[in-house]
């Protein structure tokens, strides 16, 4: 038993532990013991949450437990809670650790409800973990607070992007416009990011043909928006550069879409969503790197405006593509801001983010993002971060035969491959329009960043997957 709650067990008469002995609560990870608090304690309810062997504990898992914290404070309608982080023996929960709690607590809470305005009636049955607006605040309290907060004030500021990025997936797409995406984006500049906006007539000017062909079905106009973080020393080193595709809803264009299961489309921005939310956890927490993130914004609509089957495109990098599907569209939108981003900053490095192929859940299902690099160090860094962190990456090949597929009769590059290997091919396309020289990897998160499974620290559609992914590879091996 932890020294407090063998001093409150003391305080109470015993009472706590004939509790714990009639529940048969041995402290296992995930056991709970819920006791109304004997008269002898100045509280309203006891609640003991077991963890198991914590020197076992990964980040992932103090996570979790922050998020069973928070799960059950909901569920038992508390109004305030003080949570005391402590172990039996001499294991102690650092300040780090504390911090993490406090995270998993703080995603756990998140909801996107913002459109549910019917007042519920009484009798009316209540949606699972409904109950949160109950609970106003929760206090951890552990050994070394000071470190604590030092760690959480890092935390919060990635929760905030996580939270950024789950409310882009979430929103619908007749509210969340390429404009407005490029408007909400515009407000990080009071973070310290610096914000440029591309509108339609600057792309065109400067050769986003690939881009801007995929928008031109829609009554909506497309943009890019860039975020530039200098948070290095050396105010002029070259950056890590974040890619996201950005298509705010995609029915696919001419070559439409089932009906069943389109409204998910709304999602298709998460590359941008995750890009957007690591930049202003960046911004947030003053990282020690310079980054910028490029995000394109557009929509693929059909429409006597629509591209065709069959049309051909000339990128911003002067290779022309055959459209063969139009709803392999989100690939047109990277090659252009990639070639973007390697023209203006040439960065040290270049990660491109999409929910580019729904070959890669067949693949990987909805554990894993999809990994191809052209660099090993780059994808064994991306390896760890996607372990330390929880947001997981497999590593799929790239190869010139698997790149043969692509070849056209009549362009430069068709816009797909065929049937087979759908998420590679979708990705040696993309390599087309990595310079020599640049460290790139691709992660396809078309299984993650969406209706992706529950867990302990989120419960939302959009899982805000891949901005603690890319903040750790940005702490861990590119700040100063």
């Amino acid at each position: 038993m932890p020294p407090a709650l063998k001093a409150m067990n003391e305080a109470a008469g015993g009472t706590i532990a004939r509790a714990m002995d009639i529940a048969k609560f041995k402290g296992g990870k995930k056991a709970v013991l819920d006791l109304i608090a004997p008269d002898e304690l100045d509280l309203d309810r006891l609640i003991v949450l077991g963890t198991g062997p914590v020197e076992k504990f990964k980040e992932e898992d103090w996570l979790a437990l922050g998020g069973r914290i928070k799960a059950k404070l909901s569920a038992s309608k508390a109004v305030s809670a003080e949570i005391l982080l402590e172990t039996e023996g001499t294991n102690k929960i650092s300040g780090q650790e504390a911090s993490l709690v406090a995270l998993g607590a703080l995603l756990r809470a998140y909801e996107f409800k913002k459109y549910k305005i019917k007042k519920k009636k009484k009798g009316d049955e209540e949606d699972e973990d409904d109950n949160t607006s109950t609970l106003s605040a929760i206090t951890f309290l552990c050994k070394t607070p000071d470190d604590a907060k030092t760690g959480f004030a890092a935390a919060s500021a990635i929760g905030e992007g996580i939270k950024l990025a789950r409310d882009l997936v979430n929103e619908p797409a007749n509210i969340l416009t390429p404009k407005e995406f490029s408007q909400r984006v515009s407000a990080f500049s009071d973070a310290g990011l610096e914000i440029e906006i591309l509108d339609k007539e600057k792309l065109a000017e400067i050769g986003m043909r690939a881009l801007l062909a995929v928008g031109q079905g829609s009554a909506e106009p497309s943009y890019v928006a860039i975020m530039r973080w200098n948070g290095a020393a050396d105010k002029d080193a070259r950056p890590l550069a974040l890619v996201g595709k950005g298509v705010c809803f995609d029915t696919g264009g001419i070559s439409i879409k089932p009906a069943a299961g389109m409204e998910d489309m709304k999602g298709d921005m998460g590359g941008a969503a995750a890009v957007a939310g690591a930049m202003l956890a960046l911004a947030k927490r003053k990282a020690k790197l310079n980054a910028v993130g490029i995000i394109g914004l557009t929509e693929n609509m059909p429409s006597g405006t629509a591209q065709r089957p069959g049309d051909i495109v000339e990128s911003m990098s002067g290779q022309t593509i055959e459209v063969i599907n139009t709803d392999a569209e989100g690939r047109l939108v990277l090659a252009d801001i990639m070639w973007y981003a390697q023209e203006q900053f040439e960065p040290k490095a270049m990660i491109t983010l999409a929910t580019l192929t729904g070959a890669i859940i067949i693949a990987l299902g909805k554990e894993h993002a999809g990994m191809f690099a052209n660099d090993d160090d780059l994808a064994e860094q991306l390896g760890k971060a996607g372990m330390e962190t929880g947001e997981k990456v497999w590593r799929l090949p790239l190869g010139p035969k698997y790149d043969k597929q692509l070849n056209s009769k009549f362009a430069d590059m068709k816009n797909i491959g065929g049937r087979t290997a759908g998420s590679i091919t979708a990705a040696q396309f993309l390599q087309r329009f990595v310079k020599n020289g640049t460290n790139w990897a691709h992660l396809d998160i078309a299984g993650t960043a969406m209706a992706s499974p529950s867990t302990e620290i989120n419960q939302s559609w959009g899982s805000g997957y891949g901005v603690m992914l890319l903040d750790r590879l940005a702490s861990k091996f590119y700040e100063n």
